[in-house]
């Protein structure tokens, strides 16, 4: 492996948001350059790894142009569908890349991986190459969050303090966000921002669908509603970084482990309905931790002022490659 400052790195970054921050968000905590290797795949990709093995033949043409000599030192990938690509590089490279997985590949040439880095709620078994993380790594640091405040607060004045961000996913492959959901949601939010004199600061996601309107109809405190969609710039870090509290919805790993960023008290709406086993085991995971608490919006969950540590675990995996390369 070459010295830290002429280590050539890879990002492999495909169509998926979440792959996309969690690649950017390690390179970016490992503080090192970095290049873009931008895959698109064609409808063989579709086909589990076993079959497709080391190769580039699931990509387009346009994406395997930029695949070429000289190999990097580094790769970063994230996803089932760019581990054949990963794995091709470094037979290329005659096994001089290493490459860093996030998220599990799968068992197919999971020995070529050097580090492959998994949620401890997925429950992957440990061994040698098996980095297991809490939550998932994102793009969100201080440094950005502080960015963020000085660009939003002077938008937010009319709002009261305490003011608490309500991000809202929604619906998944095995849940449904439903409307009674989504109602109780908006008034156990509303409630608690309205007993404390605070305000709310709302922001909904492309799965919210029609629910999301039964949510707002609940809101009777001071509110600033962005609805997916909607025109202007989106609010999401912005509010993160002014909040004074959040309250999310536990349908999704990613919004989950971006709130805990923040150093203020969190809270998760988590119906049994709409958690899946594995969700639940990261709710537990972030409230033992003292990272989050429930929010129960059955009996009211009363606003209070608590810290925690930043959790991030795109820095965590980034001070891990580090360590196993010497750099």
């Amino acid at each position: 492996m070459t010295t830290k400052n002429k280590l050539s790195i890879w990002n492999l970054i495909d169509d998926r948001a979440g792959n996309q921050s969690q690649c950017l968000g390690v390179s970016e905590a490992l503080g090192l350059k970095y290049e873009i290797r931008d895959l698109k795949y064609t409808p063989a990709a579709a086909l589990p790894n076993f079959i497709m093995g080391e190769t580039f033949s699931g990509l387009t043409a346009s994406s395997r142009v930029n695949l070429i000599e000289p190999w990097p030192d580094l790769i970063i990938a994230a996803g089932r569908r760019c581990s054949p690509v990963a794995r091709h590089i470094k037979t290329l490279n005659n096994g001089n890349t290493y490459l860093v997985q996030i998220m599990y590949p799968g068992n197919t040439g999971l020995d070529e991986f050097d580090l492959v880095c998994t949620p401890r709620h997925d429950e992957i078994q440990s061994r040698e190459n098996i980095f297991h993380i809490t939550g998932a790594p994102h793009r969100i640091t201080q440094d950005r969050l502080r960015t963020a405040r000085q660009n939003w607060l002077g938008r937010l004045d009319h709002l009261p303090n305490p003011r608490i961000a309500l991000i809202v996913g929604g619906s998944t492959k095995r849940r449904i966000f439903t409307k009674q959901m989504a109602s109780e949601l908006g008034a156990a939010a509303s409630k608690m921002a309205e007993d404390v004199g605070g305000s709310l600061m709302v922001t909904t996601s492309r799965r919210s669908n029609d629910s999301v309107d039964a949510l707002i109809d609940k809101i009777k405190a001071p509110a600033m509603i962005f609805k997916w969609g909607d025109e202007g710039e989106n609010p999401y870090l912005g509010f993160l970084a002014a909040a004074e509290g959040v309250i999310v919805t536990g349908d999704s790993v990613s919004m989950c482990s971006e709130a805990v960023a923040t150093t203020g008290p969190v809270w998760i709406y988590a119906p049994k309905e709409l958690t899946t086993r594995k969700h639940g085991i990261l709710h537990e995971q972030l409230v033992e931790g003292g990272y989050a608490k429930f929010l129960n919006a059955e009996g009211g969950t009363s606003f209070d002022q608590w810290e925690h540590p930043p959790l991030n675990a795109a820095k965590q995996i980034s001070n891990e490659i580090k360590r196993r390369l010497n750099i």
